[in-house]
């Protein structure tokens, strides 16, 4: 939201009370709910459109990337005590590009350990019935619109108030549980995904300081992860353009929530995001806590 001076020369009460970032949080939370719930309920009331049932999820995936891009623009990029454009349209497709290709290589290695461990076998090639799916709901609406409202929210208001590593930590929790009703979900592949996602995707946010590295990163996992391996995506059961078995321990495998929950992803991921983590820390990416940029402003310069 652009400074809004009064003609004293001072903020008004009012814009200090909307930019304090729990005010802010609050706000784009309640505004991201809104469209969601919004669109899900005219979704509903829809007359028969004669659409098949994978057009019709395509499009109103693609819809509602739509309206989530639009909120960010017209509202997010205004709040908090420091604005700023999470989508910028240059270097989009470059970032989303790496993100994707990068996710994919990622969960490759994690299916080839549990190939050489014996978790993972293919037994035939796939019918990939799913695609559809995959592609538009684990892919499209799952990269953009959870990316914007766990890294473009969450984590960048909790950012403004409590630093960087408070908003990783709390992020990744609040991602990771978010799973928790997922089909075959368990306590572990709640937390392993806090983990193994909470900071790849954090890092990415911190490392770039918008939502493009992080939606190709979550994009590229599940798609890949889905359609062509035919591993369950985070529990939900898809068809690959092969078909695999996974057994064996469900540490190394995963069992029915999917590699997700299984060790190897867990440290493959986390050291790629370990990895992303401190490369953001040396360009100087990370945020202190609001209380201590306060007191460093208030302090005088030495001569």
């Amino acid at each position: 939201m652009p400074e809004t001076v009064n003609a004293s020369g001072t903020v008004p009460t009012w814009r200090r009370v909307v930019a304090f970032p729990l005010v802010s949080l609050v706000i784009a939370l309640g505004a991201a709910v809104g469209v969601i719930l919004g669109f899900g309920w005219l979704v509903t009331r829809l007359p028969d459109t004669g659409l098949s049932d994978a057009a019709m999820m395509g499009l109103t995936a693609v819809i509602a990337v739509l309206l989530m891009f639009a909120l960010s623009k017209v509202l997010l990029r205004h709040l908090g005590e420091m604005p700023r454009d999470d989508l910028p349209l240059k270097g989009a497709g470059r970032d989303t590009l790496f993100g994707f290709l990068g996710a994919g290589w990622l969960m490759t290695m994690c299916v080839g350990v549990a190939f050489i461990l014996g978790a993972y076998t293919i037994t035939a090639w796939g019918g990939s019935t799913s695609a559809p799916l995959i592609l538009f709901q684990a892919g499209l609406f799952a990269g953009f619109v959870e990316e914007v409202i766990a890294r473009g929210i969450i984590f960048r208001f909790l950012e403004e108030f409590a630093g960087s590593w408070a908003a990783l930590v709390i992020s990744a929790l609040v991602f990771g549980f978010l799973h928790a009703d997922n089909p075959n979900a368990t306590w572990f592949s709640s937390l392993a995904i806090s983990i193994e996602a909470g900071i790849l995707l954090g890092a990415a946010y911190m490392y770039t300081r918008n939502l493009w590295l992080a939606i190709g990163l979550h994009a590229g996992w599940n798609i890949v992860q889905g359609y062509v391996w035919d591993v369950p995506v985070s529990g939900n059961q898809v068809d690959g353009l092969v078909e695999s078995q996974m057994s064996g321990h469900p540490l190394i495998s995963g069992g029915a929530f999917g590699l997700e929950a299984s060790v190897i992803a867990l440290v493959i991921a986390t050291t790629a995001g370990v990895w992303l983590l401190r490369e953001a820390m040396k360009k100087g990416h990370v945020i202190q806590p609001r209380w201590v940029r306060n007191r460093k402003a208030r302090q005088p310069i030495s001569e």
